[in-house]
């Protein structure tokens, strides 16, 4: 491992910490694809309906757009290894209950969204608390980039495998078996924890100012920071109105491709195929990389992609379009994470996160609940096909916003120039 960590890719490997983190992470994100993957093939197995399934990833990920923020407070207040290690127990007891739903036979859409609903408050907490504690288990800042990542990299290996082996399990033994693997892989990071040593000597920053004012705190100096501003916008465009594409496969998968669980999970893991190849390159850029520009080309790779996948009927052709599809995605939240965390003050850190995944978590299931209701009038094709459109817009929009204000472009290659 240590030969393995001289690489620019994998230098965050210098920290044991880390590899701990990573390790856990990793095991628990197979878990969460496939539960993922379970929920909305079950509510659209129940109701066939594109709307339903925009709502169900509303359910899940709209309470995170409500209360990322106070998470993003708590992390900057309290322990995040004591908060990390609390919603994983909370999260495994969520996935138990929706597998004794399942189990018994109780296919009821409004109890599996209250769960969805449930899942969704534990993730506003959990996900601040996480990615703030990278910097807790690293060696040296500077590796930080290559942290960020490997990080999104599992992501991306579990979005490969996880959609395609829940496929095969939901065929053979149901969507049960899937909520039950994911209650025992939270186990993962919760391991991993134990073994830590970093995160449980690392101090919480404390505040004594009331919570309302370290929110305020926060938005007023993300206000006053045009280099990290521009960056949460472009998330939250591109949340509300380009990434709920992943709404849509399901759709493609059942009534353009004429396929079946397995087939939404071939799509979906050939999308995690491309992810992977986009995190590794972006684990691989040097320090002084230009991310925005790179953000930029990986955003165009994404629109060309969406446009050609919504005209295609051949599902071969599709899974090749679909590697681009991921490889172009990754980016959004991964390149934005890395700038808005490289930028901020420590100080702030825990708040400034909280506010990109409000950004990025927040505006998607509202957009996947417009994306599905726009499918039911128009066809899941043609709304790719404008989403799609959409997504090179975004990218020449904020091409030229960047050009034209100085404040903003004088930030941006201060950054780049930082060693």
């Amino acid at each position: 491992m240590r030969r393995l960590s001289e690489i620019n890719t994998f230098r965050a490997f210098r920290s044991t910490d880390y590899k701990l983190y990573l390790t856990g992470r990793a095991v628990s994100q197979f878990g969460t694809i496939m539960q993922q993957t379970a929920v909305v093939w079950v509510i659209y197995t129940i109701t066939h309906s594109a709307f339903m399934l925009g709502v169900a990833v509303f359910a899940e990920q709209f309470p995170a757009f409500l209360l990322s923020v106070f998470g993003g407070a708590a992390a900057d207040r309290y322990s995040r290894y004591k908060i990390v290690n609390i919603t994983q127990v909370a999260s495994m007891i969520q996935a138990i209950l929706l597998a004794v739903l399942i189990l018994m036979n109780h296919y009821v859409v409004w109890e599996i969204l209250t769960l969805s609903v449930i899942l969704g408050i534990i993730n506003a907490f959990d996900v601040p608390a996480r990615q703030a504690m990278i910097h807790d288990v690293l060696y040296d800042e500077a590796d930080l980039p290559s942290a960020l990542s490997l990080s999104s990299s599992t992501a991306s290996l579990s979005r490969l495998v996880g959609p395609a082996l829940a496929g095969i399990i939901l065929e053979k033994f149901g969507a049960g078996a899937c909520f039950l693997i994911n209650a025992i892989s939270f186990g993962g990071i919760i391991v991993s924890l134990a073994f830590m040593k970093q995160p449980k000597a690392a101090k919480p920053l404390g505040s004594k100012k009331d919570v309302w004012a370290e929110l305020a705190e926060g938005f007023i100096y993300i206000w006053r920071t045009p280099s990290i501003l521009i960056m949460i916008v472009f998330v939250a465009v591109a949340g509300l109105f380009v990434l709920p594409y992943t709404t849509l496969i399901p759709v493609f998968a059942k009534v353009v491709f004429h396929g079946n669980a397995t087939t939404f999970g071939y799509i979906t893991s050939f999308i995690g195929a491309g992810s992977i190849v986009g995190t590794i390159v972006l684990a691989s850029q040097k320090e002084n990389a230009p991310l925005r520009k790179i953000l930029l080309g990986f955003s165009i790779i994404l629109g060309i992609s969406l446009i050609a996948f919504s005209q295609i009927n051949n599902i071969h052709i599709a899974l090749v379009i679909a590697v681009f599809i991921g490889f172009g995605a990754v980016a959004q939240f991964t390149t934005s994470n890395i700038i808005v965390q490289s930028e901020s003050d420590p100080r702030m850190r825990g708040r400034v996160i909280s506010i990109l995944i409000m950004a990025m978590v927040g505006m998607t299931p509202i957009g996947s609940v417009i994306v599905g209701a726009v499918s039911q009038k128009i066809g899941a094709p043609d709304t790719l096909l404008f989403q799609g459109i959409f997504a090179l817009c975004i990218v020449l929009l904020f091409s030229w916003i960047i050009k034209s204000h100085p404040l903003i472009k004088r930030y941006s290659s201060q950054s780049q120039q930082s060693p």
